[in-house]
């Protein structure tokens, strides 16, 4: 087979993939594009560059490019070109009837998006999108019950994955052409700019002063870079190549430092203003605005981060991990050096803030980013810096991008067949009402889909098919009656923002949750631990990322009003820590039993909400369930402080005969 040496072909791609980012930076900025022209531009070029990038095979020879890639490269292309020369035609001469070289144009495109999203992505998903063609085509015919689906021709059918918004250029490759690329391309200039070794630096000096500071390094750092990165893998091999040798360093067993990486970056893709892919799917699919999704996920964000901080001071203290008193880094020169990254966030904030679109937001701060850069000495980005930044931001975007325009096939296909209708019947069936129920269906739903499904696949798929019956067990009967009826009623469109954001975050758990949890093998990686013992150990770190969904249902987090917000965040704060404290059965000594019941029982009061215990409240504002829970807290708390092990144990053997007699007695 002919082939060119790969080091040839990259002075090419690192060319092309600059190109492709200026391309897409004029478009969104300027325009001159329909919605569909675009999207197929933005499929053929990151489709083109995955071909030229990934290989057929694992098993092929990395070094050199078959020449079969090459010209499928170039084939990848004509989805683009076709559209362009020929959709006016297909209205005004053929009347919307498919001739026979647009079926084969249409063929063809799907067929390379299958291709492309195998190479980049493995098997699941194009298993996924063939049985979502063959469901439409073939199979919904065969089927009887609810699931069955009269089925649909072949023309009608490429018609409405090529030539509409129901398919491979639709919805989802807009958020994906648009909001993801610039933002994805933002990322990298920061990157690119020195904002990564800024943020790590800035992180160890702000927690070199606390027990465990190495961890609080990790979580940190993890937090900023999540802002700017959204990619929890990607979080966790750049600032975990550097935190998880500190923390090994530091005293911390390899397995805890790795499962306290993984858990920090998986916040990453959580935490405001970027929040991965998911957030400006999010936006698109329920229209509320991305400014109103990420104020919203600040505090909830906080509280994942805090529920992680706790368990390393935790296990700082039970092993006697000291504070570093011998850093003599100082805050002050970091800043001096690092002061002008706050001006892109800065302007990228304000003028979401101000109401400009996200896409135009992260382009004006891109610029930001070049001209903040040369308020220094030594990060100023020059011409090669920059060309890097745009090459280095298509590169990031190819495995995104192709997967994102590969699912239009598949949501396209629960569209058609009405199936996301039916799971949400389904899903109000099967749980009776509770709604409780559904969360663990769907956590359970989101976990197997996880296995098979990077993280945005997953939530568009469950967001599709399970959303709307969240709202509707979210909303009271009176609500909802409303709402059927055409009323708009602003507390509803809090209720469906509270809906998506749990399946997002329990979209999330594929990269802690073994057995596949892509992060966790990262850190393992680095840290030269077992991957699945690194999993679980992640997994056990990361259960903010079930605790904070619940709050999410049952409690006025998301919404209420931000008086309301502020008591869930207060109290949720207290109630992480003292779950912490259960699960680790420490504090400054060993728990007994009957102390870790009570730290538990304070930590349910505290998460917990009248909602939940059908409890009545005596206060306007906080829930008699919530002063219970710090009562508890304080007293268990207190007496822990101030007796040690022989007066516990005294007082537990007391206890024990207290119930012993009670029991005779009866």
């Amino acid at each position: 087979m002919f082939k060119i040496s790969k080091k040839s072909v990259q002075k090419f791609t690192f060319v092309y993939a600059i190109f492709i980012s200026i391309f897409h930076f004029y478009i969104n900025i300027e325009g001159g594009l329909s919605d569909l022209w675009f999207n197929a531009a933005h499929f053929s070029l990151l489709a083109s560059l995955g071909f030229l990038t990934y290989r057929a095979s694992k098993y092929s020879n990395q070094d050199f490019v078959p020449i079969i890639d090459i010209f499928i490269a170039i084939l990848v292309l004509i989805p683009f070109f076709y559209m362009v020369g020929f959709e006016e035609s297909l209205y005004q001469e053929a009347d919307g009837s498919m001739r026979p070289w647009d079926l084969n144009i249409a063929v063809l495109s799907i067929v390379l998006s299958i291709e492309i999203t195998r190479r980049t992505t493995g098997l699941i998903i194009p298993f996924i999108m063939i049985t979502a063609i063959g469901y439409i085509l073939y199979f919904g015919k065969l089927l009887t019950g609810v699931f069955a689906f009269g089925g649909m021709t072949t023309t009608r059918f490429l018609y409405r994955m090529y030539f509409t918004g129901e398919g491979l250029f639709g919805s989802i490759a807009t958020i994906s052409s648009t909001y993801v690329f610039m933002f994805i391309l933002f990322a990298a200039f920061l990157l690119k700019s020195g904002a990564g070794d800024f943020i790590v630096d800035l992180s160890s000096v702000v927690t070199s002063r606390f027990r465990g500071g190495a961890g609080h390094v990790a979580v940190f750092s993890s937090a900023l870079m999540g802002t700017i990165s959204g990619s929890a893998v990607a979080n966790t091999v750049s600032t975990g190549s550097i935190t998880i040798p500190m923390m090994k360093k530091n005293g911390f067993k390899p397995i805890f430092a790795a499962g306290v990486e993984t858990a920090a970056s998986t916040g990453g893709q959580i935490m405001p203003p970027i929040m991965g892919a998911g957030a400006f799917i999010m936006a698109q699919i329920t229209q509320i605005p991305f400014v109103t999704i990420i104020t919203v996920s600040i505090l909830p964000a906080i509280l994942y981060f805090a529920s992680i901080g706790f368990y390393i001071h935790i296990h700082a203290k039970k092993h006697d991990i000291a504070v570093n008193k011998d850093s003599k880094t100082k805050i002050f020169p970091i800043l001096r050096e690092g002061f002008h990254f706050l001006i892109p966030l800065s302007t990228l904030i304000g003028l979401l803030i101000y109401g400009f679109t996200p896409t135009y937001a992260a382009g004006i701060a891109i610029v930001a980013i070049i001209g903040a850069s040369y308020l220094t000495k030594n990060k100023r980005m020059g011409i090669k810096q920059v060309f890097e930044a745009l090459a280095l931001g298509s590169q990031n975007m190819v495995v995104t991008g192709v997967l994102l325009v590969g699912v239009g096939i598949i949501v396209g296909a629960i569209n058609i067949s009405g199936i996301g209708v039916i799971f949400s019947q389904l899903i109000m069936e099967w749980s009776q009402g509770q709604l409780i129920i559904a969360l663990i269906l769907i956590a359970i739903a989101s976990l197997v889909l996880g296995m098979g499904l990077p993280v945005t696949a997953s939530y568009v798929v469950l967001a599709v098919l399970s959303a709307p019956a969240l709202v509707g067990l979210m909303m009271t009967p009176e609500m909802a009656a409303l709402v059927s009826a055409g009323v708009v009623l602003p507390e509803a469109t809090m209720y469906l923002l509270a809906a998506h954001l749990i399946i997002f975050w329990l979209s999330q758990d594929s990269n802690l949750t073994p057995p596949v949890c892509l992060a966790a093998f990262a850190a393992a990686g680095i840290a030269g631990t077992h991957p699945m013992r690194t999993g679980v150990q992640s997994w056990i770190l990361g259960k903010g990322l079930y605790i904070v969904p619940l709050l999410f249902a049952f409690s006025p987090l998301v919404t209420g009003s931000w008086i309301e917000k502020f008591e869930v965040f207060g109290f949720g704060i207290v109630g992480f820590m003292a779950f912490t404290i259960l699960i680790e059965g420490f504090w400054d000594r060993k728990l007994q039993l009957w102390e870790r019941v009570l730290f538990g029982l304070s930590s349910l009061l505290l998460l917990s909400q009248d909602t939940l215990f059908n409890l009545d409240s005596y206060f306007e504002l906080v829930p008699n369930v919530h002063l219970l829970g710090i009562v508890i807290f304080v007293f268990i708390m207190s007496f822990h402080k101030l007796s040690g092990a022989k007066e516990c144990n005294q007082l537990q053997t007391a206890l024990m005969l207290l119930l012993y007699r009670t029991k005779r007695r009866r």
